[in-house]
């Protein structure tokens, strides 16, 4: 039931699937098509015609007191995807408990747009038919649900839609028409054949149906342009026309064609639910209609983005404490001391960050990521400690005789050498390039480099030519890194108490790539849990 949140607003399925278990115990003809999966919960065969019809037949005996009969070898309808439909006609017409009038074109066997329509609204329905089995089923199943006052059923001859339909109630201004056409154009496609992405997984239910009821020249997109013919002929005779689409890609070909013939009003919705996903199109030659506007894009601005997050249990906040202390953390408060933590770890991964206003007992960062600097970074470290014990050793008496011997022009100080060429091996993948510790001149000569309090600073051979004072040298602590133009991405990290744990939350805020905050996150994640495993 993954695009249940997607339905319909009032359709019952929405927050409430079917109970399998409780209309299993309820009707003895479907519970034996329940079984109890390995979690133990009660589920249903979908790939079994049988399991599909006791399911529909069920649902709308207890959800709308209707008895219908349907035969195997006729399409079997599921009830939430058509109570969808009703409901956006609905919305169409503003016919929600109003008396309407539709024409339902291709009933099929269960007739249930008509039921449905009539049992929640009252309206009155023309429903056509071609099919000689589906029109008798149609007919029995609106008459033993005393609906012959509401439904007509009309056999019609084959390719009929609307103009012959409508050719003997020539005054009746109907307010709108409903249709789910046949979505394929040969056996081929109906099947999947050269019609289905290969990435996508294969159907999770069966496939029923007679040959008109899925099947027509050139499949669902001529079928709609046929009606799209005929309501250019009748005109303001419909207040709405309206068809189902099986294939979102019939969408925009049909807009297009409605576009060129020049009408007024179009507009177009989803059905979502359970694993299945249907399209609606509908247009208007009214100019007083009020229009819908897609509910994809409603959902789209109201959809909730849930945060990345972690939880950091009361039991290791005491150890957490007690090495953000060690890096000069005096607060008590547990949301600190993990914020001062995570602050370690993004400086480490030269992430940078803002703090953020925020309420008590909170901490709020903005978080911009330049460059993946987490990942691998267990390699990274095994390279760095091998790179490490791979670096020569200077001998013992050399480092000592470098340490009575005063530095020189001519001769450069082996020990300087030595380490600072071990630290650019540490830090630095390429190894070729000259120690930063004995630049050569012009003439072949040595320049020494001396450092002050400070820290190392390289002079340059014109500096020292002109004998400048070393402590002048010394370059002011540049400002924090400012946001870069450009960058990875940005989030924002929440850092809270609830109840006595430690909650983290990741929000993401913009960038290129949103699998990247979740490698942070995780990286976040395990860099805390290691300071609580570490002595």
């Amino acid at each position: 039931m993954a695009l249940n949140k997607s339905m319909h607003p009032r359709n019952r399925y929405k927050d409430k699937p079917p109970d399998f278990a409780y209309l299993a115990s309820k009707y003895p003809d479907f519970q034996q098509h329940v079984h109890t999966s390995l979690t133990g919960r009660p589920v249903v065969n979908f790939k079994e015609p049988e399991a599909v019809r006791a399911l529909t037949c069920t649902l709308l005996k207890e959800d709308f007191g209707l008895t219908i009969e349907i035969p195997l070898e006729r399409l079997i309808p599921t009830v939430p995807l058509r109570l969808n439909y009703i409901h956006w006609v609905e919305d169409l017409i503003n016919g929600q408990k109003q008396r309407r009038r539709g024409i339902d074109i291709g009933t099929g066997a269960s007739c249930i747009y008509p039921l449905l329509g009539a049992t929640m609204n009252g309206w009155y329905f023309l429903a056509t038919e071609v099919d000689d089995i589906c029109f008798d089923f149609a007919t029995k199943n609106v008459e033993q649900n005393n609906m012959s006052d509401l439904i007509k059923v009309v056999k019609v001859p084959q390719k009929t839609l609307l103009m012959d339909a409508l050719k003997e109630e020539t005054e009746i201004v109907y307010d709108f028409c409903m249709c789910n056409p046949p979505f394929f154009a040969n056996q081929l496609e109906a099947k999947g054949v050269n019609s289905r992405n290969s990435r996508r997984p294969p159907p999770s239910s069966v496939n029923t149906g007679g040959v008109t009821e899925i099947m027509a020249e050139g499949g669902e997109l001529e079928f709609v342009k046929r009606i799209i013919h005929d309501s250019l002929q009748l005109k303001k005779r419909l207040r709405w026309y309206s068809c189902m689409l099986g294939k979102k890609c019939s969408l925009t070909p049909l807009k297009e064609e409605l576009r060129k013939q020049g009408v007024p009003k179009v507009t177009h919705t989803e059905f979502c639910q359970g694993r299945t996903m249907r399209w609606a199109l509908a247009w208007s030659f009214y100019d007083d209609v009020i229009v819908p506007s897609p509910p994809s894009k409603k959902r789209k601005l109201e959809r909730v983005k849930k945060p990345l997050s972690f939880t950091l249990p009361e039991a290791c906040l005491k150890e957490l404490q007690t090495k953000a202390s060690g890096l000069g953390c005096t607060s008590r408060n547990p949301v600190d001391a993990v914020a001062a933590l995570l602050e370690k770890t993004l400086t480490d991964l030269r992430v940078l960050y803002k703090h953020m206003p925020c309420r008590k007992q909170e901490q709020s960062l903005i978080l911009t990521a330049v460059e993946n600097t987490w990942i691998h970074g267990r390699q990274k470290r095994r390279d760095q400690k091998r790179q490490l014990r791979e670096l020569p050793r200077a001998p013992h008496a050399a480092a000592a005789s470098c340490a009575t011997t005063p530095a020189s022009a001519t001769t450069p100080p082996i020990q300087s050498e030595d380490n600072d060429d071990s630290r650019r091996n540490a830090s630095e993948p390429d190894v070729s390039d000259p120690p930063a510790s004995s630049q050569l001149s012009a003439d072949g000569r040595g320049v020494a480099v001396q450092t002050d309090k400070e820290g190392a600073h390289d002079i340059s051979e014109e500096s020292a030519c002109k004998d400048e004072d070393l402590e002048s040298s010394t370059e002011p602590p540049s400002d924090p890194p400012q946001s870069p133009e450009h960058f990875l991405f940005k989030n924002l990290l929440n850092i809270m108490m609830e109840e006595s744990d430690v909650v983290i939350e990741m929000h993401w805020v913009e960038g290129s790539n949103k699998d990247l905050m979740n490698q942070l996150c995780t990286y976040l994640k395990n860099s805390l849990f290691r300071f609580v495993g570490k002595p």
